[in-house]
């Protein structure tokens, strides 16, 4: 095998072993898990498990999200093609939804739920609306749209107020081309460093 080939064939090598959507194989990491009921009727559940991170076993587990079962269907291949596209990025296994427990990484966890959140009570014509806008979001825009809706309504019954309910009209809405067009990585580069220049924050600068 040449040096270029054998070049090639490593970086395709995958990173570390993963389970389901990118979630590290090791003891009891942070993510998320996505119940699918074999029944076709059943709803699908979204659960935050926080893991090693929790200090009390009973509150580990954090009840995000449940979705009707349409709702799920009408999101689910372009949110697995989504987080494909960012696993290979990474070198990780791709994935695809199944029956039962399907585990997620932490921070396609919260990525899902902004958009699960926003579809749950959503009309049905809007979906491929939220779906569309979604997809605009960059990751690190979906993370920060998470850690803020679910300090306050991050609950299965917070459904209709607060940020869950502004994220409802925000990606259902008709997006407009510039407001939601994809930036670039040097263009967030850009705003912050003028936000330091300034001596303000960037909204993406620690994790939520």
């Amino acid at each position: 095998m040449t040096t270029r080939k054998k070049e090639a064939a490593s970086a395709k090598t995958i990173v570390h072993p993963t389970l389901g959507f990118g979630v590290p194989a090791t003891s009891n990491p942070h993510h998320f898990i996505v119940e699918i009921p074999r029944n076709n009727t059943g709803t699908v559940s979204i659960v935050e498990n926080l893991g090693l991170q929790s200090h009390d076993h009973a509150q580990s587990l954090i009840a995000r999200v449940i979705l009707e079962r349409p709702r799920w269907t009408a999101i689910r291949s372009e949110v697995q093609r989504a987080f494909n596209v960012q696993l290979k990025e990474r070198n990780l296994k791709t994935s695809a939804w199944k029956v039962g427990a399907n585990p997620v990484d932490r921070l396609l966890g919260k990525e899902l739920c902004v958009l699960a959140w926003a579809i749950e009570g959503m009309e049905e014509g809007l979906f491929p609306i939220a779906v569309r806008n979604w997809l605009a979001l960059r990751p690190e825009e979906r993370w920060w749209l998470f850690g803020m809706t679910a300090i306050t309504t991050g609950g299965v019954n917070d459904g209709d107020r607060g940020w869950r309910l502004a994220l409802r009209h925000a990606l259902g809405d008709v997006a407009q081309s510039e407001l939601f067009k994809p930036r670039s990585s040097q263009t967030v580069t850009q705003e912050t460093a003028k936000d330091t220049e300034n001596g303000t924050f960037s909204l993406f600068d620690f994790e939520l």
